[in-house]
């Protein structure tokens, strides 16, 4: 099985040229990890296979979104 390419409180965004809702470019902290074989229930099936993650947003909001999508990024202020 492959293995996450992110991993728990790993500073992430969403990746540019996605739609607005997705917030691209905003960093987020990684708060859950779904392998395809975990996945339960019609919402998540939605997504392509690979890992889904579920991003937090400052302020709380929380999305999720394929792995395909995301990229290393870093909070104001964070080395």
């Amino acid at each position: 099985m492959k293995s996450p390419i992110f991993d728990y409180d790993d500073t992430v965004c969403v990746k540019p040229g996605t739609p607005v809702q997705m917030r691209p470019g905003e960093p987020a902290s990684v708060v859950s990890i779904t392998p395809l074989e975990n996945r339960s229930g019609d919402y998540l099936k939605k997504f392509p296979e690979g890992f889904v993650y579920g991003i937090e947003f400052e302020g709380g909001d929380i999305i999720e979104v394929e792995e395909a999508l995301l990229q290393k990024s870093k909070f104001p202020g964070e080395k």
